[in-house]
């Protein structure tokens, strides 16, 4: 029984299902935790939600938390003046995705999927988030502007204890994730491999959350 999380899939369904299936081999028994940003970018994001519910029909156990592109398709649905920046973030991928050009007409059980999306999670030795939490707060944990956007941030200890944190959402290179989990394992972990930039960056990684050990797929969208 392992515990694994996972972070800014954006729409590459390919390399999302690689990763799960060849790469972690992903079992009955283990919790998966998927940090956020599902969609946008990437050419499936249809297909990356689909794998997820596909996943939980067979009875895995996948914990999901909310993106801040999520948060936009949300906004973009509730504010007829929004899409267009939905839209400049990529969001007309994920549109294309469902072979429409019309929020209408995205299916119901998508839309339950986003809109049954957790903010974050807290286990007994683990923050898990999208982006990260504003410690200037007495309590972090209500700031959801924080949690879905933030950059950078300085850790609380007072507040999390040993607990570490693990986000994603600033893609960093699968260098910089290799030397955070050298001993000592640094208190805040970023997973966000940028997979969907390619000519960057290009990985999808997750990570154990028991052993530290790092899974790593390079986009493979394109095969």
């Amino acid at each position: 029984m392992s515990r694994y999380a996972i972070s800014d899939i954006h729409g590459c369904s390919k390399t999302f299902r690689y990763l799960v299936e060849e790469e972690v081999k992903l079992q009955p028994a283990d919790t998966l935790y998927l940090l956020g940003d599902y969609i946008d970018r990437g050419p499936d994001s249809k297909g990356v939600i689909g794998f997820i519910l596909e996943l939980r029909k067979k009875g895995f156990q996948v914990t999901t938390l909310c993106g801040n592109h999520e948060d936009m398709l949300l906004d973009a649905r509730a504010n007829p003046d929004y899409p267009e920046n939905w839209f400049y973030n990529g969001g007309l991928t994920t549109l294309k995705s469902f072979n429409t050009l019309s929020l209408k007409e995205i299916p119901a059980r998508y839309w339950k999927f986003i809109e049954d999306l957790e903010l974050f999670v807290e286990l007994d030795d683990y923050l898990l988030v999208h982006a990260g939490f504003d410690f200037s707060h007495d309590y972090p944990f209500d700031d959801r502007e924080a949690m879905l956007w933030i950059r950078e941030f300085e850790v609380d200890k007072t507040v999390v204890g040993a607990k570490k944190i693990v986000h994603g959402h600033t893609p960093i290179s699968l260098e910089d994730i290799e030397t955070s989990l050298k001993p000592p394992v640094a208190d805040v972990l970023n997973i966000d491999g940028g997979c969907v930039f390619t000519k960057q960056l290009g990985y999808l990684t997750a990570l154990n959350l028991d052993t530290f050990q790092l899974y790593r797929v390079k986009n493979r969208e394109a095969n």
